[in-house]
């Protein structure tokens, strides 16, 4: 484990000359919260290393590394945007072993069923549900993290020359360019809507508002006891505390029993709050776009020529384009609108 500035200095050199680099991250987001980065993964040519980043090292040089060099991994999406919020880190380039996997009509994508498939190793089922932020880590836990990106290279040399014999590097090239785009812009919550959790559609203004102040007290709950909000209170039992405080009924069946004196009492002064709130929340209703009779003629035909070209490419027909894509673009029609914007390989398929 790398844990001190000795052993990352240590390890600098190998990496900034290395041809190549292999990584990976696990977080503690099913026992903390906020989540946060608890390790890299790391391997290169003779190199395989853990780097703690709860340490406290000074890992700019390491991301400089990792901005000079392709990155291989597997399903970057959740990484990449760990990293952009621990780090505000954005690759130059990046080789996704998915979703090269994925354009090569792989049904089976997981690192697990890859390296099976392409390299005959079977992976032993990790500790699928492991707190990352405990130290020191098991050696089962070591072992399963270290295996996360050893076999990234051999995994993406086999994937890289599948995909220049069927003539879809570039598509690869430019579908992780469009991965590191989209996850690094950091969105902010809608403060109108985060607090909608799901069943909250039926409910009328006097008990949104009230969930409006559960979920604020949960989110509260939830930081201060570095639990993820679920683990203090779920969904139904806040939707159920709603409408049973709006029609007058005894909270006291709903609220668990585990609570100590201070989270009851909190939670039902949080539920009075939302009781005498002046702010009611707006009702949301869905809204049904009705597509034209010119728009559903386009639709059908994008939609048969996706599944004709998905068919002959042997691939999901919705890594061309998923259905709400082809709504928009049947919407736009001949139009230049960049209300929805294809990849180049995406749009020669569809034309």
């Amino acid at each position: 484990m790398i844990d001190t500035e000795e052993k990352l200095a240590a390890l600098l050199p190998a990496l900034r000359a290395a041809p190549w680099i292999a990584m990976d991250t696990e977080a503690d987001s099913l026992h903390a919260y906020p989540e946060k980065l608890c390790l890299l993964q790391i391997s290169s040519e003779g190199v395989e290393a853990l780097v703690d980043p709860l340490a406290r090292l000074g890992l700019a040089p390491l991301l400089d590394i990792f901005h000079d060099h392709q990155l291989i991994m597997h399903g970057a999406d959740y990484d990449l945007r760990l990293l952009r919020k621990t780090f505000d880190f954005k690759p130059t380039s990046i080789f996704d072993t998915m979703l090269a996997a994925r354009l090569l009509g792989c049904h089976e994508f997981g690192l697990s069923n890859l390296v099976q498939k392409f390299l005959n190793v079977k992976l032993e089922k990790g500790p699928q549900k492991a707190d990352w932020s405990r130290r020191p880590l098991t050696p089962r836990m070591e072992e399963y993290a270290r295996n996360d990106t050893r076999f990234l290279k051999a995994l993406a040399d086999i994937l890289r020359k599948g995909l220049q014999e069927k003539g879809r590097l570039q598509w690869h090239e430019e579908t992780c360019r469009r991965l590191i785009e989209e996850c690094s812009v950091i969105r902010t919550p809608d403060p109108d809507t985060v607090w909608r959790v799901k069943g909250s559609f039926h409910l009328g203004s006097n008990a949104l508002a009230v969930l409006r102040e559960i979920w604020n007290w949960r989110e509260k709950e939830a930081v201060a006891s570095n639990k993820p909000p679920y683990f203090i209170l779920q969904p139904d039992t806040m939707i159920a505390l709603s409408i049973a405080a709006v029609e007058g009924k005894s909270l006291e069946q709903l609220i668990p029993k585990r609570f100590s004196p201070r989270r009851h009492s909190t939670l039902v002064r949080a539920v009075q709050r939302g009781l005498h709130s002046p702010d009611k929340p707006q009702l949301i209703r869905a809204t049904h776009y009705r597509q034209t009779a010119e728009e559903k003629r386009r639709y059908h035909e994008l939609e048969k020529k996706r599944n004709r070209h998905a068919h002959d490419l042997g691939i999901d027909p919705t890594i061309i384009a998923s259905r709400a894509e082809l709504v928009q673009l049947a919407r736009n029609g001949d139009s230049q609108e960049d209300e929805i914007v294809m990849m180049n390989w995406q749009s020669e398929l569809l034309r």
